[in-house]
């Protein structure tokens, strides 16, 4: 078999062709992959298994940034993927614009649907509380670095930039949840880097009718432009045919900024946190008080990735987390007992938000043990078609249920409340309820992506291939 390479532009142009069914497709095979990482043991002898996904490596460097060494095994074969973050210090973290409405106005002319609040041309000595700072900066946002695919004798098979599909890879996983919401009206993104861009174009991919509002939250306004316009672009330029809902970009020099963003956090059905942020990006009590309590929201923080860095203030990780007692006087959305996450132990050892809200395993859950396979979903489908009442099974993609092998792989702790732990309750919860889902990203992720995308390369005559490597 020859090896393949892809650049970042030949990634990016396979990711950008992607259709709504691709989508779903390589988001199944991801949920596969994560149910058994979640659920083999090491008699099942499966590849994916967590018994055989080694600890990533950090390596400090003398210029301030960090490069991680993640290996991985699936049943396709192993990989590696070596990245390099910037670390707080050594870029200087970016500032908000200072552009005027009007100015900003003009240059998005051709977006009808659009709001701004940006800086006012009249000046103000209130003092507005800044967005902590980030890594990020224009040369810095996403992680540089490759993915290296072996099949499963050893023997090469792909090198691939990992930038591009990093950030794919991590909206993939985190929009499983997200798309099987009841209600996806009201969609807040923190950021404007490629985890923001991936997240926004599979929000609209996989549910965009129903996304009525938009906010993009950026410290600066000029990266929030430029992300809604190559949104708005497409692929090609001319255009795209993804559907459109009213656009809000905010930003800290925004004229009553702390009452739009509390405004906008409670207004709110789904929120993306995509920055790798060293303290939280909004007050806690926003989501943690009563009124902030009445709605259900999803909440996926994937922007930090050490127990330094945090997106979320760890209160409102303790809240989702807390016992109900029954001694709530006033209604709110249900909580699950347990935060989701992409690994149990990654989590536990780098998410700041987890560690900081001193979670133990017996209040995180993976989302492998959430979701179905797909033979089991496709199965669950046939049986609703027969009896001619599909539930809540969608017609195609990720499904939620119940993991029938949790108990069989003894793991620390990780629960869903009791009163959740069926179908039906956890349908409920993953629904309607308040989820938050954080996560720290796995090599294993990289690996059964970057699989399906070289597949994917190969069938459309893409990328070099080097045949007797």
């Amino acid at each position: 078999m020859p090896l393949t390479i892809l650049t970042d532009s030949e990634v990016r142009a396979l990711l950008l062709g992607l259709k709504k069914q691709d989508i779903l497709d390589l988001q199944q095979s991801l949920a596969d992959a994560l149910h058994y990482y979640s659920t083999s043991t090491d008699q099942d002898h499966n590849g994916c298994s967590s018994s055989y996904q080694p600890y990533s490596t950090s390596l400090k460097r003398s210029d301030g940034q960090t490069t991680l060494v993640m290996p991985a095994s699936s049943n396709d074969g192993l990989g590696v993927k070596i990245v390099t973050f910037s670390e707080p210090g050594s870029v200087k973290g970016p500032s908000s614009s200072n552009a005027s409405t009007s100015s900003a106005c003009g240059s998005l002319a051709s977006f009808d649907s659009l709001s701004l609040s940006a800086a006012s041309t009249s000046s103000s000595a209130t003092a507005v509380s800044i967005p902590p700072d980030s890594l990020a900066s224009k040369d810095s946002t996403t992680p540089k670095g490759l993915l290296t695919l072996l099949d499963r004798s050893g023997g090469p098979r792909a090198l691939i930039n990992a930038e591009e599909i990093t950030a794919f890879r991590t909206a993939l996983a985190s929009t499983m949840l997200f798309k099987k919401r009841d209600n996806v009206h009201d969609v807040i993104v923190f950021g404007a880097g490629r985890q923001a861009y991936w997240h926004i174009r599979l929000a609209l991919l996989l549910r965009g009718p129903e996304i009525h509002h938009l906010n993009v939250i950026n410290r600066s306004f000029e990266r929030a432009t430029n992300l809604i316009q190559s949104l708005f672009k497409g692929p090609d330029g001319t255009g795209t045919d993804l559907p459109w809902p009213k656009v809000q970009i905010i930003t800290p020099a925004a004229q009553e900024y702390e009452r739009l963003l509390k405004a906008t956090i409670r207004a709110s059905s789904v929120i993306f946190c995509t920055t790798p942020s060293l303290a939280p990006l909004f007050p806690a009590g926003h989501l943690t008080n009563p009124e902030g309590r009445k709605k259900g929201r999803y909440v996926a923080a994937v922007g930090s990735y050490k127990p330094h860095m945090l997106e979320l203030h760890p209160d409102i990780l303790k809240q989702n987390v807390a016992p109900d007692h029954n001694r709530h006087y006033h209604k709110h959305a249900l909580q699950g007992g347990a935060v989701v996450v992409d690994s149990v132990e990654a989590c536990l050892k780098e998410a700041g938000e987890v560690i900081q809200a001193g979670l133990t395993g017996n209040e995180v859950v993976e989302i492998g043990e959430l979701i179905m396979l797909r033979r089991d979903a496709d199965r669950k489908r046939q049986e609703c078609v027969a009896r001619k009442s599909m539930g809540s099974l969608d017609d195609m993609g990720v499904e939620i249920g119940e993991c029938e092998q949790r108990k069989k792989k003894k793991r620390k702790g990780r629960k869903v409340k009791e009163e959740y732990a069926g179908d039906e309750g956890l349908m409920e919860w993953l629904q309607k309820g308040n989820v938050i889902y954080k996560s720290v990203g796995l090599g294993l992720m990289d690996v059964v992506v970057g699989s399906e995308l070289v597949s994917l390369a190969d069938s459309r005559g893409v990328g070099t291939r080097i045949n007797n490597f």
